[in-house]
């Protein structure tokens, strides 16, 4: 008899059958996966340079064309998260000593100036707290007195009343802003934010991860440079793929690279031939998720179906109902502005003396709903709702209002 040299026991819970509970997820992403979608990536594998997954591929550029509102040839889904979308377009963008601006009202705007640090950028902030978000003189800086930054409106936030540090003073090579600030529960205002960078010399770089499909986004009307999302939220579909976009201006900076981008695997250049971008024959780059491209490809072919001004009144008005509910409750909206709040993701201020760990485990729990507390700034302040993609529905609203209405009655109540 032979003796075995295996000294790591077979695992028993891989002996033992997959089992996953059904859950209606109305947190921040993902969201659920409908029945078209989960078939399509349930399909069987192609190989990747196979000419049916190219076409697939194809329908997956003017799906996100649609979707971004974007003509630009540089187009093609990140085979990665919005994380990961993030970072590609930081490093194609970015050079060692290099300028970059990055808007922070939540973690978005954190997460984008740690990796631009990372790259040997030298990273300005622009701070506004969380809840609030930029108005285009935020971001061009000027010298103002009390009187003009009175006169500038809403969303001013607790600058210094005299000095603002913005595009017109660091001169940067990117700003990077973010459209739909999960964390926060804040819908950034765009206007004229691309027409001021460009009058600077600056790229700018937009995140619409949470906010794509959920909200208006135009992004050559809007003179975006690089515009990004995912594939878990409004498209619901998996994660794993995250659309993304280059403008002529941006595609023209990476041209100019003194160094190659610090990463392969995301270098747009190898992605950009490999998604039919460059006018020459594809090649190999990376075996690529081929059943997320199923996926993404349906979440995309529905959300055409639908229409992008359907899409986006469907989750206005979903919002508008759940915070109506949210009010009957007696619960106070984190965003004060109605029109500042991510249609998408609602945040709403813990209530006073409940522990906000106990309401989400009671929803879950309970009711078998997700929910989330508070991420990055916004963390054991308040709690997220999300309603997106084909959980953006009435039956969901009063669905989640009727559990909060039962967590607040049941929860005990224990100051943090």
């Amino acid at each position: 008899m032979t003796t075995s040299m295996l000294h790591v026991p077979p695992p028993q819970g891989l002996l033992r059958p997959l089992a996953m509970p059904e859950r209606l997820l109305l947190g921040p992403g993902p969201s659920n996966v409908p029945p078209r979608i989960l078939a399509a990536g349930g399909r069987q594998l192609l190989g990747h340079m196979h000419p049916e997954v190219l076409q697939v591929m194809d329908e997956i550029k003017a799906g996100i064309q649609y979707a971004f509102q974007t003509q630009n040839r540089l187009t093609l889904a990140v085979s990665g998260t919005g994380h990961c979308a993030m970072e590609a377009a930081l490093l194609n963008l970015l050079e060692h000593g290099d300028t970059a601006l990055v808007a922070i009202n939540g973690i978005w705007g954190q997460r984008a100036a740690d990796i631009a640090r990372r790259l040997g950028a030298n990273v300005h902030e622009l701070l506004k707290s969380p809840g609030e978000y930029f108005t285009p003189w935020d971001i061009e800086e000027v010298s103002a007195s009390a009187g003009q930054r009175a006169r500038a409106g809403p969303g001013r936030g607790h600058l210094p009343l005299c000095f603002m540090q913005g595009l017109a003073r660091h001169k940067p090579s990117v700003l990077f802003i973010t459209h739909g600030e999960s964390s926060t529960g804040v819908l950034q205002p765009l206007e004229r934010l691309g027409e001021l960078c460009h009058r600077h010399g600056c790229l700018l770089l937009v995140d619409a991860v949470a906010s794509l499909g959920g909200a208006p986004i135009f992004m050559d009307q809007q003179e975006i440079d690089v515009l990004y999302s995912g594939s878990q939220k409004v498209l619901n579909a998996p994660p794993g793929s995250a659309p993304i976009s280059f403008s002529e201006r941006a595609r023209e900076k990476m041209l100019k690279r003194k160094t190659k981008p610090p990463s392969f695997y995301l270098d747009m250049g190898w992605l950009a031939n490999y998604w039919g971008c460059d006018g020459e024959p594809r090649r190999y780059h990376h075996t690529a998720p081929i059943n997320s491209f199923f996926s993404l490809r349906e979440g995309l072919a529905m959300l055409v179906e639908l229409g992008l001004e359907s899409s986006w009144e469907r989750h206005r008005a979903n919002c508008t109902q759940l915070c109506q509910g949210l009010h009957d409750l007696g619960l106070e909206l984190f965003v004060k502005e109605e029109e500042a709040r991510l249609p998408t993701i609602t945040t709403v201020r813990v209530p006073e003396g409940y522990n906000w760990k106990e309401i989400t485990a009671f929803l879950m729990d309970n009711h078998a709903i997700e929910i989330a507390g508070g991420l990055g700034p916004s963390v054991g302040k308040v709690l997220r709702i999300g309603l997106m993609g084909c959980n953006s529905t009435s039956g969901n609203v009063d669905r989640v209002l009727r559990a909060l209405q039962d967590a607040l009655g049941c929860c005990r109540r224990s100051r943090l």
